[in-house]
């Protein structure tokens, strides 16, 4: 049967826990848990509370097309947008500064609807304490919106990173699976949680059963509770379990949202 969840679109305040995935294209088998009528955009906005934009990764979208996106969403529904590939894999952060210019100027036509900005570095791109310092730095030059680093190198997880990234109101990514020796020994940016949920064992594909996902239920709440701005993004998509997932833990944290 249908999950039955309440409307939750009422006022986000500082320490909520919005709850999505990548990308909001419904699948049949959740087709009943939507509004039958509307986008799927619109449909998949009346129940998640937030959603990950990630073919900016790939390619540039129309100013319109945001315009449209955000005109399409309640209130208090936002994205999450991912930063251009050309920005983060092909110039690698280095000389950035027209590309993040023409970037945040148009995903920036989402208004407030925009609620942050996604980093996702190449497992391949090490640490440099100088292109980081002058890439963040442009970066929130430009921007104020809260910000999440998935960093995919062991050497971005050392105290010193986690100091630069705190100093610049930079988060990182809460990612699972863990790549090899990249856990997060030194928090930076403690206003933001980003949990970002790629399946596991089988990237991209594995559901999370629900022992899983009771658990990061109760651990988004103590997030939640200590003034974190808390997302929970499920990026499983492949062969359709981020849906599922995502309304299993959304009834899971119902309480946290009378």
């Amino acid at each position: 049967m249908p999950y039955r969840l309440p409307h939750l679109h009422k006022a986000i305040h500082h320490g909520a826990i919005r709850v999505g995935c990548a990308g909001w294209g419904l699948t049949s088998a959740v087709g009943s848990h939507f509004p039958a009528e509307g986008t799927h955009l619109e449909r998949y906005a009346h129940v998640l509370t937030c959603v990950e934009i990630n073919s900016s990764f790939y390619k540039p979208h129309r100013a319109q097309t945001y315009e449209n996106w955000a005109q399409s969403v309640p209130s208090s529904f936002r994205f999450s947008v991912k930063l251009a590939k050309a920005i983060t894999h092909d110039a690698r952060l280095v000389g950035c500064e027209a590309l993040l210019d023409e970037f945040l100027d148009t995903t920036g036509k989402l208004g407030d609807k925009l609620g942050c900005w996604l980093v996702q570095l190449p497992p391949s791109l090490a640490f440099d304490a100088n292109v980081a310092e002058t890439f963040f730095t442009a970066l929130r030059e430009r921007t104020q919106v809260p910000v999440a680093c998935e960093a995919r190198h062991p050497t971005w997880f050392t105290t010193q990173v986690a100091a630069l990234l705190k100093s610049k109101h930079i988060a990182y990514v809460d990612a699972d699976p863990i790549p090899d020796e990249c856990e997060i020994r030194h928090r930076a940016d403690a206003s933001l949680v980003y949990v970002r949920l790629h399946g596991s064992p089988d990237l991209y594909k594995s559901s999370y059963d629900y022992t899983y996902l009771d658990d990061l239920a109760h651990t988004l709440q103590q997030r939640a509770k200590k003034g974190a701005q808390v997302w929970c993004v499920f990026d499983n998509t492949a062969q359709g379990a981020a849906q599922p997932n995502a309304l299993h833990l959304l009834a899971r944290l119902k309480p946290h949202h009378k």
